[in-house]
């Protein structure tokens, strides 16, 4: 491997909220009672109150701590001598998200982008509200005394070459890499964050589908480059770089519908490296017009084996109803890897309808697709990464 200078993780600084008044869970009134006495201000260790010329302002209730700040010595509500303040719960919060991602987890999730911290108000930054999936993931533990197993034997790394060809073993030490996130999607210094943070962990980073700008090159062994339908930013030299190329067949968020750049956020830059129009909203079709079988699946990978002998190939696809049929051709095609992207594989350019309505939920399509390829006696050799929703 190419040797990279040792990350070292930036010091955590707090930022403003990235909106001018951030949403909170609660929404707190001082109603013409409050005779300005500033007690509010005094108490409240978290800052949701600033002094004003008649009353005090409210000037950032979402760091309110919520109905359970009752227990505290400094709760508000009970300490106003003129019983002037209102703490009632935000209609337009309600609103946000859906079951997977619901409000308290978008809140927590700002919230945690902006801080560096865990939350400490009323809001759930752990499981969303599905009712099953991963939201509900249990761990069966011996009911016995447990075996005394060294810490050293105990590993989370997975192998991602188990074909048994002649390929390179890559093992990661940790049991995850980075999806794509493209160029022109996403800005180069939050791709360079992301590959950074993926060396910093052993792992990789994949590029997604809009090229692989040079910023990258010091991260090569890191890098998962990619090659999706509308062949933005393909080049011969890029794909010898790289330890591993991703062939994006679909995504889980819009199968069917091929991917989406709006045309404000193609710049000179981004431009430049699709080989594109400045301004133009950019389509990559679906599906590749050069694979309509298993055959021509092999030709593809194929085409990738001979450019970089080094490389292995994985292969992203969506969860359609027959994706274990997926997963069986990919195997025979040559593929080390198969990405299973879920339904919820988040992207902004998704409609809601396709998002929601398509694809399979990935808590349905990765046992489906193990069972398959136990029963095809192949398991075994080839390596499932889950995406979308988890």
């Amino acid at each position: 491997m190419k040797s990279v200078a040792p990350f070292t993780p930036p010091e955590i600084k707090r930022v403003p909220s990235r909106f001018r008044q951030a949403l909170s869970k609660y929404r707190i009134t001082l109603t013409s009672d409050c005779d300005n006495c500033g007690l509010c201000v005094t108490l409240c260790p978290y800052g949701v109150y600033q002094k004003g010329s008649k009353r005090p302002r409210v000037a950032q209730d979402y760091l309110c701590l919520g109905p359970s700040c009752h227990k505290n010595e400094f709760y508000c509500l009970a300490r106003c001598p003129r019983d002037a303040i209102r703490l009632n719960p935000n209609p337009s919060f309600e609103v946000l998200g859906d079951k997977r991602w619901t409000s308290d987890l978008l809140a927590s999730t700002w919230y945690m982008a902006e801080t560096g911290e865990i939350p400490y108000q009323d809001i759930n930054f752990k499981t969303g509200d599905s009712g099953g999936g991963f939201d509900k993931l249990r761990f069966r533990l011996p009911s016995g005394p447990s075996p005394e197993i060294p810490e050293e034997a105990i590993s989370l790394g997975i192998e991602l070459n188990r074909s048994g060809d002649e390929r390179p073993q890559i093992a990661l030490p940790v049991p995850f890499y980075l999806g794509g996130m493209s160029f022109g999607s996403v800005s180069i210094h939050s791709m360079l964050s992301r590959v950074r943070a993926a060396t910093a962990w052993g792992t990789f980073c994949c590029t997604g589908e809009g090229g692989y700008p040079d910023d990258l090159k010091p991260y090569d062994d890191h890098v998962i480059t990619q090659v999706a339908t509308g062949l933005f930013g393909v080049r011969e030299e890029t794909i010898k770089r790289v330890r591993i190329v991703e062939f994006k067949y679909a995504q889980g968020a819009k199968p069917g519908l091929g991917g989406h750049l709006l045309g404000d956020k193609v710049t000179p830059e981004v431009a430049r490296m699709r080989e594109a129009v400045v301004g133009s909203s950019l389509f990559s079709p679906f599906p590749f017009h050069s694979v309509y079988s298993v055959e021509d699946h092999k030709k593809h990978i194929d085409w990738i084996k001979e450019i970089n002998p080094r490389a292995l190939v994985s292969v992203k696809v969506s969860t359609p109803n027959d994706v274990d049929m997926v997963a069986v051709g990919s195997y025979f095609a040559g593929a080390h890897i198969l990405q299973l992207d879920g339904s919820y594989g988040g992207t902004g350019a998704a409609p809601d309808i396709a998002k929601k309505n398509i694809a399979m939920p990935l808590e349905y399509a990765v046992p489906k697709v193990h069972k398959f390829l136990k029963g095809e006696g192949i398991r075994d050799k080839i390596t499932i990464i889950a995406s979308g929703g988890i």
